[in-house]
């Protein structure tokens, strides 16, 4: 019977530990960005950006706008940030798919933003454009 309870035991702590190996994340849910002024962050985002708005529940409807951003995957704005935004190209920043780099770049002049171009180390233009807040954001050209 002891052995059987030591075996018991060490079948349990062996399962519990395989179990804890690892996190199991599934998928990318969405990013969330606490700033300053948000009618303005979420005009940049609906109308620079162009992202579809996502409904909130009226108890968030005064400081919070969550936006989709592809499928499952979504940016939530948040009411309430009080610090400066300290980002570059080559530092914190996030990555989003455009139709044409070329269409995206003549868009942001003709809205007078201003961004940083670039061609990476293989080849492909990039563009980076803070938002109000000063986060940065990659823009690559989709190509399947």
């Amino acid at each position: 019977m002891r052995t059987l309870l030591i075996l018991f035991s060490l079948t349990v702590m062996s399962l519990a530990a395989s179990a804890q190996e690892k996190l199991g994340v599934i998928k990318h849910n969405h990013l969330a960005l606490q700033v300053k002024d948000l009618p303005v962050s979420t005009k940049f985002y609906s109308e620079i950006l162009g992202l579809e708005r996502i409904e909130v529940p009226d108890n968030l409807k005064a400081i919070r706008s969550w936006f989709k951003i592809g499928p499952d995957q979504q940016i939530h704005l948040m009411a309430g940030r009080t610090t400066p935004v300290y980002n570059d190209r080559n530092g914190s920043h996030f990555a989003i798919f455009v139709e044409s780099i070329d269409k995206a770049e003549a868009f942001l002049k003709s809205k007078n933003l201003s961004y940083h171009s670039q061609v990476r180390f293989d080849g492909v233009k990039q563009i980076y454009v803070p938002d109000p807040d000063g986060y940065q954001i990659e823009l690559n050209e989709w190509k399947e």
